[in-house]
């Protein structure tokens, strides 16, 4: 916040028109000039900040000691700038001075006012900037101890010659801005970052805040919670106090009005709770850089750069996103420019896309790193939440075109390798769908939807898919009804995911209905009826149902091979589909002809390497172990397994998955020292996954009992073996086949030691 050098008290005398001549007089130590601020009710020290700028202060050199205070709006500058100043008044410090810097003048004019009141050699007060050129070499030379704070600089190249120095030693510049400029460090003087609070600082500012007002009725549960949306700000966390106060809010019923997207930031965050005196109403704060960022170069760039940085996650998103033909498009289309200068209206180039993030970062509306890649552009929650309030009815469809086409462009495919990206992609999507209403489902659902949760489902986070699936599933449904294709497609999608966690009875039962409801709808070689016939015989493939699901894959394969051609990769997916269900279904020759055939169309068309191309070879060699052919497919697995580990991570569910069917080969083949390791790998994965009794945990920890029998570690292998079979009992009963196997081997394990 900035404040007016003029306040009560103050003696600030403009000398440019009025001529006095001052006689020496004697001065009255310690002396303070300007109007200091009180501060803010329930002020937080900051005590890590406050280590930053006094390690600057003493790597400061004697002759330019300045710090300065850098950051966005309300994020509390000038508070710590006056605490400091607090402290120079309380340890008796000779001279302090407060300027308002939002202009030039201001700040001349209080170095001539103090120049007269201490009577420095050369000041006449006939010429403020002679008398502020004297007061400057004063205080380069003085022995008396001095503290300058400039208080909110907005012109940088105006304040040029204007900074004070002790060449004594005895003198330190604070100053505080919002600009992140170059010119505002050099000559000795160091730039110190100001961000929000901690999380700990904000809540403790609100339980203090409302505590000292005899309110700690309305802290509840939700203190952290509400610190956090509102960003950790300073000055949103002072307002937010002072309207729960006034309106006797608890802070869970505050949070529910604020999280109400109807009420504007002016009514939640109203200037009339300004009980600290920043004043400016909040939104005015956050944006008040924007117009002179608007009439930088590039003109006219700023405002729509700003409003499309509002529609993503304020922890941040790719810079990649600004080179995309998408955003680069509608830069253009929503540049402000001086009439009559069409060309330029016109056009927005990669080389002014990244200038305008400079730009935007110079006035801290964002903060621009290119250090952080995938999170390199960053807006404040609340700073997004006023630009996108402002945002025009009529732009805002088009505004959410441009970022979602923006994520897809820069979206990978697949996106496995790069799990960080992957996350952050997401994270962008998500926001922009919550911000955004319903633009993102007229005339259709944009593709970026459809995008974020195959990431889930390739991230393997099945349960956060099912989530997405769902909600999307009840919008479609809200705004287009249950024929619409994008409805039957979320909820094909939806039902693939209850497979992958392994809800198989919702997953078979909601893919009969979407073929039912599609085959009603359709033409019955409707490619989309096609579809839901390959998902259904997928469904019953995983479900070991593959008497139902043969005859639906044979139908699709040749009705595919016949429209999409042979190689077409929806061809290639239901070949490899079909060849899982002959291999279930004992026919194994014609399996690994098939699966043999997908491993080569992927390695062809997509790479070696491609997840979809290592899901191949896995099947293939889990097939060649069914026969017999070990070396092969221990060959084979060995090489997915450390491929999986490169592209997916040691931990994706499909690295685990190679690690598994590699020690199963390995047991086959009587590995059992190699396969132990990988066993009890996956063990430790599937219980932090699944839970210590999850069917397939359960299945490897028989597998594992066995594998420490056969290797001679009974004292392991039979305490194993007796939890498997106490918690097979508990889940499918004493008769079940598995509770049988798991009998059995505990009674040989039994035997054969009783035998030794």
């Amino acid at each position: 916040m900035s404040h007016n050098a003029v306040g009560p008290g103050s003696t600030v005398v403009d000398n440019r028109q009025t001529h006095f001549h001052h006689a020496p007089r004697k001065v009255s130590w310690p002396l303070e000039v300007g109007s200091i601020p009180n501060l803010a009710t329930a002020f937080q020290p900051r005590s890590a900040l406050r280590d930053q700028v006094n390690v600057a202060r003493a790597r400061g050199s004697a002759a330019v000691l300045t710090q300065v205070l850098s950051g966005g709006g309300g994020v509390g500058k000038s508070q710590l700038a006056a605490a400091y100043a607090a402290e120079a008044i309380h340890d008796g410090t000779d001279l302090v001075l407060w300027a308002n810097a939002v202009e030039v003048q201001q700040v001349i004019t209080l170095y001539a006012q103090a120049a007269v009141l201490i009577s420095v050699p050369g000041a006449t007060s006939e010429d403020p900037a002679e008398d502020a050129r004297a007061f400057l070499a004063w205080l380069a030379t003085t022995g008396r101890r001095w503290l300058v704070v400039l208080d909110d600089i907005t012109d940088p190249a105006g304040m040029s010659g204007w900074w004070p120095a002790s060449r004594a030693g005895t003198g330190w510049v604070l100053a505080t801005t919002r600009l992140h400029d170059a010119s505002l460090t050099g000559n000795g003087r160091r730039r110190i970052r100001v961000d929000v609070y901690t999380p700990d600082e904000a809540a403790s500012y609100l339980r203090k805040r409302l505590s000292d007002d005899d309110a700690e009725y309305l802290l509840d549960d939700a203190v952290d919670e509400l610190a956090a949306v509102l960003g950790y700000l300073p000055l949103a966390l002072g307002h937010a106090a002072a309207y729960m106060l006034n309106q006797d809010l608890t802070c869970t019923q505050y949070l529910d009005r604020f999280n109400d997207r109807t009420r504007p930031l002016g009514q939640l965050l109203p200037e009339e709770a300004d009980a600290e005196g920043y004043g400016r109403q909040i939104t005015a704060t956050l944006l008040l850089s924007l117009d002179a960022a608007q009439q930088t170069e590039p003109v006219g760039l700023a405002r729509p750069a700003l409003e499309l940085a509002a529609l993503f996650d304020p922890a941040g998103h790719p810079l990649a996103l600004w080179n995309t033909p998408a955003v680069l498009s509608y830069l253009a289309k929503r540049r402000s420019v001086p009439a009559g200068d069409a060309q330029t209206r016109e056009t927005a180039t990669p080389e002014q896309a990244d200038a305008v993030l400079r730009v935007l970062h110079r006035y801290a509306l964002i903060n621009s790193d290119r250090r952080q890649k995938s999170q390199a552009v960053r807006i404040h929650a609340l700073t997004a939440r006023a630009i996108r309030e402002g945002t025009p009815v009529a732009a805002a469809p088009h505004l959410a075109r441009a970022a979602a086409d923006a994520l897809v462009q820069v979206w990978p495919d697949p996106d496995q390798p790069h799990p960080h990206l992957a996350a952050v992609l997401r994270s962008n999507a998500d926001h922009l769908h919550r911000h955004t209403d319903d633009a993102l489902w007229l005339p259709d659902g944009h593709l970026v939807l459809y995008r974020a949760g195959r990431s889930l489902a390739d991230a393997g986070l099945s349960a956060a898919a099912i989530e997405h699936w769902e909600k999307l599933a009840a919008v479609s449904h809200r705004i287009h009804g249950d024929d619409h294709r994008d409805t039957l497609l979320i909820r094909g999608n939806l039902a693939t995911a209850f497979f992958e966690a392994r809800r198989t009875d919702e997953a078979i039962g909601l893919s009969e209905s979407v073929l039912r409801d599609r085959e009603r709808v359709l033409d019955a070689d409707h490619p989309d009826v096609t579809n839901a016939r390959a998902n259904l015989a997928a469904s019953y493939q995983r479900a070991g149902r593959h008497d139902e699901a043969i005859p639906l894959q044979e139908a699709v394969l040749a009705l595919r091979e016949r429209v999409l051609g042979f190689r077409h990769p929806l061809t290639v997916l239901i070949r490899s589909n079909l060849a899982a269900s002959y291999e279930q279904a004992g026919r194994a020759d014609e399996a690994i002809t098939l699966q043999e055939a997908v491993l080569a169309d992927r390695e062809r068309t997509i790479g070696s390497q491609h997840p979809e191309t290592l899901t191949a070879r896995s099947n293939l060699a889990m097939f060649y172990g069914k026969i017999g052919r070990l070396t092969e497919a221990i060959s084979l697995q060995k090489r997915v397994l450390t491929d999986r580990e490169r592209v997916l991570g040691p931990q994706h569910p499909h690295t685990v998955s190679s690690r598994g069917i590699l020690a199963m080969l390995y047991g086959k083949a009587g590995s059992f020292h190699e396969a132990i390791p990988l066993q009890e790998s996956v063990l430790a994965s599937q219980e932090s996954t699944y839970g210590f009794h999850d069917m397939y945990t359960l299945a490897t920890r028989n597998n594992l009992a066995v594998s420490y029998w056969r290797v001679g570690r009974a004292e392991e292998s039979i305490p194993l073996a007796e939890s498997v079979l106490t918690d097979y009992e508990r889940k499918l009963g004493s008769q079940h086949p598995h509770t049988l196997a798991a009998r059995e081997n505990l009674a040989g394990f039994r035997r054969a030691r009783s035998d030794m």
